[in-house]
């Protein structure tokens, strides 16, 4: 009879194990679910204002064309991509458009010293360093999740109710950190 209450012991505690792990999977997928939805806010931000700084530089820069339509396709393949690969790659294009688009208003005094330009720059800078932080926050959460998901006890627990690891969100090294603006 005390084996059986020994076992019985053994199995509610294994059980109390799984649930406490299951719930922290759950805890980590949410918060990296709420991660990515913070990345894709600021994403939307930063394409919402592309449209308002091309047109601002096209006014004084009408001859560079080829740099507004880069800029332009780019954004619509942003806003376009679906996961997170997808997104990064398309990311990547836009930050390398708006470094060119960017580089056209160093031949443009008065474009520079343009109030809603200057305004657009301040907005898109700040915008930048919010993607940075959610981008962190983001692959901090993942990096919890699928420590989780690859040890031992939790990977039992992670492999029978399905979770799987989720991806990083990467950027090419030449890209790394905001895009570098000039207020001078």
């Amino acid at each position: 009879m005390n084996a059986w209450w020994i076992v019985l012991g053994i199995v509610v505690v294994v059980l109390l194990a799984a649930v406490w792990i299951y719930n922290r999977l759950v805890s980590l997928r949410t918060r990296v679910d709420n991660g990515w939805s913070q990345i894709d806010v600021q994403l939307r931000r930063r394409a919402d204002l592309i449209p308002n700084l091309v047109e601002t530089v096209k006014g004084y820069a009408t001859h560079e064309r080829e740099v507004f339509e880069h800029v332009t396709e780019a954004r619509a393949r942003s806003i376009g991509a679906t996961g997170v690969s997808a997104q990064a790659d398309a990311e990547n294009q836009v930050t390398a458009g708006l470094r060119q688009l960017l580089a056209v208003v160093e031949n443009y005094p008065d474009l520079k010293a343009n109030e809603n330009f200057l305004a657009l720059q301040e907005e898109l800078v700040a915008t930048e360093s919010k993607i940075a932080y959610a981008r962190q926050f983001y692959n901090d959460q993942v990096m919890r999740l699928n420590t989780l998901i690859q040890s031992f006890p939790s990977s039992v627990v992670a492999g029978a109710f399905g979770f799987t690891e989720r991806p990083f969100f990467e950027i090419d090294e030449p890209t790394r950190g905001p895009v570098a603006v000039d207020l001078t």
